[in-house]
Order: C-alpha cells, then structure tokens, then sequence
C-alpha cells in the first residue's frame, strides 16, 4: 500500500479529501496545522475525522502565523465578514499559510518516504483566496520536485487536488457516498470551544449552501 501525507483541518473539504485518498488505495498519514487559528476547535474535528476513516497517524504541527498577523483569522483586531460572501480577496485569507502547510506535508512526507500528499483545495467556491489555485497546485509540485533529496534521488512526489474544481454541492456528495460522516466536522471561522458554527461567516454560507443545494440534511450544529 502506498503511504500519502493528507493535509486535515477538520473541515468539510479536507474530510473529503481523506476519503478520496482512502478510496485510492492509500495508507493516509493526516497532518494537521495548529497555526493560531481563532477556531482552533477544528483540530479537534480534525482527530475525530481521522480516526473515523480510519487514518494510519495523525500529526500536529503547531507554528504560530498570529505572530505574522495579516488575517481575522489569526488576529482577533480584524473582523470576521458575516454580512455575506463578497467577491475579491476577502480578510480571512492568511498570507502564505497554504505555501507553509504545503511545505511541512512536504517535509513530512519526505521523512516518511511518502510521495503523495493530498489537499483539500477548492478553487470554486473558494472565497478568492490566490493559494487555492490549480496553477498555483502545479507550480507548488514542481517547486517540490526541485526542491527535495528525495525527488532528486528519483522519488518524485505527487500533489493530489482533488476536489479542487468541484463546487460544494459536488464535494458533499462525493463525501456522502464515500461514508464521511459531516456532523464531525468543523468549518466555521469563529466556531466556539464546543465547535458550534456561527452560520453567517464567509465559510458557514458556503458550507450551508452546499447542502441545499446537493438536496442533503445538513449536519453541522449552530450556535
């Protein structure tokens, strides 16, 4: 069985992306980013995720982006959205934060002799974030094949995107029949301690949106 390194935040799009690298066959190591993130209750969806689809590891890795700052999501002086998505780059990006988890599930996955890693980037209903772009995915491989012992050693390792041209509706339904089990995860910004969603942040609309519209009860717990 094949070893890949499966980036997991807890939320709906990663847990999806679990059970896709599963079904391929994968023995799934899921590393998870403790980044100083204000809902920091996905990383504990995040365990129960992959214990639920049946994870080989689960790892955290805790850096502290909160030092960099930049983004309501790690400072607490900048305003989470919540009057409705809007078009452009919206203030829950985080600058670089994609570029540095790719780069630890690189590491990771190197020291582990794993050559694939998995993403749960979307680019549909991505909320204009530049980091979740299939260009950006290809020059990241490539990035990593340049930049490895082992890729240079010809162990060249693969970026796996797959939901990343999938709409939301799409993504749950591919998840619903791969048995992901949504009311365990967590995708609200500013989820409390128990990982209740707000409902009208920026990734609560979306989230709900999708499951009108793939025709699905919606699992996840409101506050």
């Amino acid at each position: 069985m094949t070893k890949a390194v499966v980036l997991l935040s807890g939320g709906l799009d990663s847990a999806t992306t679990l059970a896709i690298a599963r079904e391929a066959g994968h023995d799934c190591h899921c590393l998870s980013i403790d980044y100083g993130q204000r809902h920091r209750s996905e990383l504990d969806a995040a365990a129960r995720v992959a214990q639920a689809l049946g994870a080989a590891a689960h790892k955290v890795v805790r850096i502290d982006l909160g030092a960099v700052g930049g983004s309501a999501l790690t400072d607490r002086a900048i305003a989470l959205p919540v009057d409705g998505v809007r078009p452009g780059i919206p203030v829950t990006y985080v600058p670089a934060r994609n570029t540095i988890m790719l780069a630890l599930a690189l590491a990771h996955a190197e020291v582990s002799g794993a050559q694939h890693i998995y993403f749960g980037a979307n680019a549909v209903d991505y909320s204009g974030y530049p980091d979740c772009r299939p260009e950006y995915m290809l020059a990241f491989e490539r990035l990593a094949n340049l930049a490895t012992k082992a890729a240079v050693e010809g162990r060249p390792l693969k970026l796996h995107t797959p939901i990343i041209e999938l709409s939301k509706a799409d993504i749950i339904r591919r998840g619903v029949a791969l048995g992901v089990d949504y009311a365990l995860t967590v995708s609200c910004y500013q989820a409390d301690a128990a990982g209740l969603a707000c409902g009208v942040c920026d990734s609560c609309r979306l989230r709900r949106a999708g499951f009108e519209q793939a025709a699905i009860a919606d699992p996840t717990r409101y506050k």
